[in-house]
């Protein structure tokens, strides 16, 4: 995400509290003025938010706020999008030809499967 030329990690982070308490963590959440709220199900105490920050270290001080507000169980980063890193492993794929070795037309008996493309490159 790029706000006003400037690149920022977006995150998802999961909420819980107690069901009873529920309405009162989110009002907490809206008040905060540092998320926004995506989902909430009340019967298992889950708020799924997402935050903002310049770098890790912004959304880390915000996700601690969050976990400090009252009736908060926890709060957990589940998902982090930087598109910084998004860009450095493009280039990094670029520049190893990783997508034309895949996409190359080879015959049958020269591909060999690994279940998985992680650590191949």
């Amino acid at each position: 995400m790029e706000i006003k030329g400037e690149i920022m990690n977006i995150s998802s982070i999961i909420v819980k509290a107690r069901s009873e308490n529920i309405e009162d963590v989110k009002k907490s959440l809206e008040e905060s003025g540092i998320c926004e709220i995506h989902f909430v199900d009340s019967e298992k105490g889950v708020i799924i938010v997402t935050i903002e920050g310049k770098n890790v270290e912004e959304e880390i001080q915000k996700v601690r706020i969050l976990e400090a507000l009252p009736k908060v169980i926890s709060a957990d980063m589940h998902m982090s999008y930087c598109e910084e890193e998004l860009k450095e492993m493009m280039e990094d794929i670029d520049t190893n030809n990783a997508v034309s070795e895949v996409n190359a037309n080879k015959p049958i008996g020269e591909i060999n499967y690994f279940g998985s493309l992680k650590g191949k490159y």
